[in-house]
């Protein structure tokens, strides 16, 4: 049996996840990985709302499995930063859709039988970002951390754990280890 485990007491960010699947496979396989990630034809820019998200996936040149995996992240992630911010999931915007795919397709790469994780390190402090200060989780990270990841009591300053890294997290871990 796979397991992928993300060790995630320090460290939640999006980096740390790729990293974390990336060190799980042979070296060579890890070079195609992100090879892979950059020629998907991923477009430059941010602040792309859910609708140009999923047209953008659905462009990709990755496998159905990446794709699925994407668009169950990024509605996650819609669906929280709506709540965050009250508006529409539509009206949400993004950015991250490459950094993102790298994630997908590391995962596939390995194929787990099962992912698991420690507890999640959100960080304390206050964060400034497009919405202007905010308090570390910020509220969309700390929307999907309420649906069912457990974090750690020990907080270490500075954002560790975004929305991004949060939906990600919530779409693929399907044990948590204390």
């Amino acid at each position: 049996m796979t397991t992928l485990v993300w060790n995630l007491e320090e460290n939640a960010t999006r980096r740390h996840l790729l990293a974390e699947a990336l060190l799980q496979l042979p070296e060579e396989r890890r070079a195609q990985v992100l090879e892979a990630a950059e020629a998907a034809g991923v477009p430059d820019g941010h602040h792309r709302d859910l609708g140009e998200v999923n047209a953008t996936i659905d462009a990709l040149d990755a496998s159905e499995r990446a794709k699925d995996d994407m668009r169950a992240v990024y509605r996650i992630l819609a669906e929280a930063e709506a709540t965050a911010h009250g508006c529409a999931v539509e009206e949400t915007h993004f950015h991250e859709v490459r950094n993102v795919l790298a994630i997908c397709l590391a995962v596939e790469a390995l194929d787990p039988d099962e992912i698991t994780a420690t507890r999640v390190q959100t960080g304390s402090g206050t964060v400034r970002c497009a919405h202007g200060e905010l308090p570390i989780p910020a509220p969309a990270t700390a929307a999907i951390i309420a649906r069912g990841i457990p974090t750690c009591e020990r907080k270490l300053e500075g954002e560790r754990c975004t929305p991004t890294s949060a939906a990600v997290i919530l779409h693929f871990v399907q044990r948590y280890d204390a």
